[in-house]
């Protein structure tokens, strides 16, 4: 009668050493039973029977032994294992408004494949998911087919996570939101369009992921309490506090509605947008005779423009670039007093270019708010930022619950 529940309880056991032993070796070259022992402290028949079950489940694979790769000369040789980077991919996606880039990368998040595509800001949900499919198709066609970096085959597709500009719950859906409905534009139920592609989907909100790539592979890297502000057309925060990334119940932390209220912002519109618009204004007004910006057709008037003017030294483009610069400021005082962050991290595609405005931001901010006043960089990452986000996160999921995972390929790869 007791079999059963004893039974049960050795393979959880088992599986959960499996899967820590797993953990540890992720990022190692090459391991023996020896090391995991002295790291876990089991014993080696233990570690030996582990180290079976994830060669059989496609994990490592058994490597010639220490004596035959010249490493061990006296006694037994030593069994020794690799873990297998290609046994799956993952892929992150940034579909953002206006563009889509989809990465494909390896277990150790080394990329395989990429790809882009453009979209109208008014597209339909139905071509916004044919693009982000015809994107996500064709990263992982190349990376699977050996035309890659590496041209080596890889395994089936585990995790994806798509960042959409957005607040998503935990199933992945957005809120309608105002304006044209426009969250719901710009997320038409991707985690049930794009559940075939993967074994695990994860639709997430993109600034969000912006903050985990900051806090792994960026300028958040080392810091508890940090927040990335995307600030291309709309403002949107990814908020890193105390080590954990702030969601909310629907998904919710960071949407910048509020910036409504505050003054000398009154909206959420991003440095992006608003460099234009007022470059723009200026052209309709007539102040740009004599301005490097009057050689610009007004219609295509961008914010790169505007910052590339003021690098110049033109004074219509420095006026807007102190325009930016105040917008900032608050925007950032707004975040610093709510949530005490250390860093506050501009990203975004324009990210690159913004030095100047971060610049005089940085000098404004501590005529907003009490000290201590947060140090605000430009993210080095900038358009990437999204999808480097994405495949970490992927990358995480996969970690976490390997053994939710079947690295047994299907006839079409995935």
């Amino acid at each position: 009668m007791d079999s059963y529940p004893v039974a049960s309880s050795a393979r959880l056991l088992r599986h959960t050493n499996a899967a820590a032993a797993l953990r540890l070796v992720w990022d190692r070259e090459t391991f023996t039973a020896s090391d995991v022992m002295a790291d876990t402290g089991l014993t080696r028949s233990t570690v030996l029977a582990l180290c079976d079950e994830l060669t059989a489940r496609g994990w490592v694979s058994e490597l010639d032994d220490a004596r035959a790769a010249g490493e061990y000369r006296l006694g037994r040789p030593a069994r020794r294992y690799a873990f297998d980077p290609r046994a799956g991919r993952v892929v992150g996606v940034d579909a953002g408004q206006h563009h889509v880039t989809a990465s494909v990368a390896d277990l150790r998040g080394a990329v395989l494949a990429r790809s882009a595509q453009e979209l109208r800001a008014d597209a339909s949900p139905a071509t916004r998911v044919r693009t982000i499919r015809r994107a996500i198709d064709d990263a992982v066609g190349t990376s699977g087919s050996g035309t890659g970096s590496t041209g080596e085959q890889a395994g089936p597709v585990l995790a994806v996570v798509l960042g959409v500009p957005a607040p998503t719950d935990a199933q992945g859906a957005s809120p309608p939101g105002n304006q044209g409905r426009f969250w719901a534009r710009m997320n038409p139920g991707l985690a049930e369009e794009f559940a075939d592609v993967g074994q695990s989907v994860t639709v997430e909100n993109d600034a969000n992921l912006a903050a985990v790539a900051e806090w792994t592979t960026g300028a958040g890297v080392g810091q508890s309490s940090f927040a990335t502000l995307l600030s291309g057309e709309r403002f949107g925060a990814g908020l890193i506090i105390d080590g954990t990334l702030l969601r909310g119940p629907r998904g919710g932390a960071g949407e910048m509605r509020l910036l409504d209220l505050v003054e000398g912002v009154g909206s959420a519109d991003g440095l992006a947008h608003v460099a234009r618009e007022l470059a723009r204004r200026a052209a309709d007004a007539g102040d740009l005779a004599g301005s490097a910006l009057g050689g610009h057709d007004p219609a295509t008037l961008d914010a790169a423009d505007v910052l590339a003017a003021a690098q110049g030294g033109d004074a219509v483009a420095v006026g807007i670039v102190e325009q930016l610069a105040d917008r900032l400021a608050r925007v950032c005082a707004v975040i610093a007093s709510l949530l005490d962050v250390e860093r506050i991290v501009v990203g975004g595609a324009l990210a690159p270019a913004l030095g100047p405005v971060v610049a005089r931001a940085a000098e404004r901010l501590p005529s907003y708010i009490h000290p201590p006043v947060p140090a605000i960089v430009a993210s080095a990452l900038g358009s990437d930022g999204v999808h480097v986000g994405a495949v970490r996160r992927a990358l995480a999921i996969v970690r976490a619950s390997p053994f939710d995972f079947e690295l047994v390929r299907s006839a079409t790869g995935r």
